[in-house]
């Protein structure tokens, strides 16, 4: 088997224990004689599946008893309607523009009321993080919205709002799972799978209990499209129709594999932190590549850098593939170099890939 080393920002890499249990069920899951993906949902052994992985996923993430967990179809991207169309209830909300797709957020946010942009780190290319406590929110605010960990710009929040009276409205596609998150302090998360939960195809939002049940001021609750209406999918816990089955049951291997075979999120954090810091060290020992991001905002899962000129940026990503280090080319928005280094990259691919980059430093600098 000759497996690359896959840096993509997403669909990413997926654990090798959960894929080899994956091919093993293919077939035959658990003496059913069909494929997941080939069950019908309404079936015993789909019913397991959808409950054991929201199980699983409340005890990886703790994720308290006042919370709801849904499975939804059409990514984060989708969630971005959803969001204000479902929590928007004063026809106000704040938003935190860090990266392209807190800023997709906001605009989508923008169709059902007023998205006041209260901060924004587009001033130097979102290469940090605004201070969240000098923010002037909104009291009138139906919430605040953050994009937690920035996938394009290599970004992340050192801290996350937290201003009495308004629920924190968090997209964590590119960061969940990677390190223990306190979630009552949030009012919901949502995160598309593709990045470190499962193949593309998903989203799941994790919804406290009062925030459910309204709309936004403009459109009245009746009026909502019913597979936009987060009350009404999780009222059918995440069965009002055929759900993304495959998706799920792939969820429900992974998180497995974080509770057993990893230990739990404490022990994930400590391999990702390990990772993160032999790339950031690298970089930041030599003047041929350089991370623009301020040092208190990097992220951990997602690693951009630059070589001197965007030639040599296109001649690396050539001579990194043809060694085997895939999709390390970054975001058109920003160019140059992005490894993204999520729970299932192991530590051996992030040693190797910095072999590689001082290898070519040495032969082009």
């Amino acid at each position: 088997m000759n497996r690359v080393y896959n840096f993509s920002a997403g669909p990413s890499m997926l654990p090798v224990p959960v894929l080899e249990r994956a091919q093993a069920e293919l077939l035959d899951y658990h003496g059913s004689g069909q494929s997941v993906m080939e069950m019908s949902h309404r079936s015993k052994w789909f019913d397991d599946i959808i409950k054991n992985t929201e199980a699983s996923i409340r005890r990886v993430l703790k994720v308290p008893d006042n919370y709801k967990i849904g499975f939804f179809q059409g990514g984060a991207t989708q969630q971005f309607a959803m969001v204000p169309l479902n929590f928007m209830t004063t026809g106000k909300a704040d938003y935190l523009v860090t990266g392209n797709f807190s800023k997709k957020a906001a605009e989508e946010a923008a169709k059902f009321g007023e998205a006041r942009v209260v901060a924004s780190s587009k001033d130097r290319n979102f290469t940090y993080i605004p201070d969240v406590k000098a923010i002037d929110y909104d009291a009138d605010a139906s919430y605040v919205h953050i994009c937690q960990n920035n996938t394009i710009f290599g970004t992340r929040f050192a801290e996350v709002p937290e201003v009495e009276g308004l629920p924190l409205v968090a997209d964590m596609s590119s960061m969940i799972f990677s390190e223990p998150v306190d979630v009552s302090k949030y009012g919901c998360i949502y995160f598309g799978v593709q990045k470190n939960v499962a193949p593309a195809g998903m989203a799941i939002a994790i919804i406290r209990d009062d925030m459910l049940g309204k709309s936004a001021k403009s459109i009245p609750a009746a009026n909502i499209p019913t597979m936009m209406n987060y009350t009404t999918l999780l009222n059918k816990d995440s069965m009002y129709n055929t759900p993304p089955c495959w998706c799920i049951y792939m969820t429900g291997l992974v998180m497995d594999y974080l509770e057993h075979d990893i230990g739990g999120l404490d022990e994930m954090k400590k391999i990702n932190e390990a990772k993160a810091k032999v790339l950031y060290d690298y970089l930041d020992s030599q003047d041929f590549y350089t991370n623009p991001v301020e040092h208190k905002y990097r992220s951990m899962m997602n690693v951009t850098f630059t070589s001197p000129n965007p030639d040599m940026d296109k001649k690396f990503c050539a001579a990194a593939t043809e060694a085997g280090f895939v999709n390390l080319k970054g975001h058109r928005l920003v160019g140059g170099m992005r490894a993204s280094i999520y729970n299932a990259m192991p530590p051996e691919g992030v040693d190797k890939l910095v072999a590689f980059m001082e290898q070519f430093r040495k032969e082009n600098a």
